[in-house]
């Protein structure tokens, strides 16, 4: 998304005009094969009880623990016989026109590099784990697949109107960081969560920062940060209402957007339906895994 930096301008060498590239599974290491393993059994010991269960029931259905990084040959006629999605590799972050082309397409962009041992715990450029683990299991729901097609179709309009922040806030506090009412309390959805172990406890269990129930244009509005937790986390009912309140004609509400004002990433409104109301200690400590 358009919040970092673009490693190109233009296709690299090697690249489709897609900018798509070859996974090349066999040129994995044993290191990174390890990696990924590594990060998967770290994860699997903490997302039960906290992530949703279509997030786990996706897992199940991919099969992503098959000892390694997940072949795309292999994952993708899986991934595309229940929702129609395939994953397809890129060089690295991607121009944001690219990257709605292949949400409208159903084509999830990946990075095909996966991070080092010693950065297990943060990187701000999205790997393959935060890609495919974080959000592949997600598009195996037809719900929330049909969401992700939308969203790439909405780019370009929101582009042209100079509403870019507006939309990165959506796919921001819903695919990367949402939170989701399930049957037996709160449950974590978002990739940059589901792949964090961090994270993963920080967004249910710390006192810090508010949870808020969705609202599209409030969350249009919420400014967010990239290089840490986040002090606000939205919850949606159920992905059918996240569908439902997405999948509608967004020109009033950009008319609406254009000329409104970004609500801080502390604030609590009265019009907000608040889950819980943080003590934003955690921002106030300064962050960055503060003690």
């Amino acid at each position: 998304m358009s919040d970092f930096e673009h490693v190109f301008d233009a296709p690299p060498e090697g690249a489709a005009a897609d900018w798509t590239i070859p996974q090349t599974w066999g040129a994995y290491t044993a290191v990174e094969h390890e990696t990924w393993n590594t990060l998967y059994a770290r994860q699997m010991k903490i997302l039960p009880g906290r992530a949703a269960d279509v997030f786990l029931r996706g897992l199940d259905a991919l099969d992503l623990n098959t000892g390694g990084i997940p072949d795309f040959e292999v994952m993708n006629p899986k991934l595309q016989a229940l929702t129609g999605w395939t994953v397809v590799c890129v060089p690295g972050l991607v121009p944001d026109e690219v990257f709605f082309d292949h949400l409208a397409n159903r084509r999830f962009p990946s990075g095909q590099f996966i991070r080092k041992p010693d950065q297990l715990d943060y990187l701000q450029e999205p790997d393959i784990f935060h890609d495919v683990f974080g959000h592949v299991p997600m598009l195996t729901d037809p719900d929330f697949a049909a969401y992700m097609q939308a969203y790439g179709r909405g780019g370009q309009r929101a582009a042209g109107l100079g509403l870019l922040p507006n939309l990165a806030r959506l796919y921001w506090y819903t695919v990367e960081f949402g939170l989701m009412q399930d049957r037996d309390g709160l449950r974590i959805y978002g990739a940059g969560i589901v792949s964090s172990a961090t994270e993963s406890v920080f967004a249910l269990d710390d006192p810090s920062p508010n949870r808020l129930g969705f609202d599209l244009e409030r969350v249009m509005r919420t400014l967010y940060r990239i290089d840490d937790f986040q002090q606000v986390y939205f919850v949606i009912e159920s992905l059918e209402q996240l569908k439902r309140d997405t999948l509608q004609d967004f020109g009033p509400l950009y008319a609406r957007l254009a000329g409104s004002e970004a609500i801080p990433i502390d604030a609590v409104l009265s019009t907000d339906r608040v889950f819980t109301c943080g003590t934003q200690a955690y921002a106030a400590r300064g962050g960055r895994f503060a003690a």
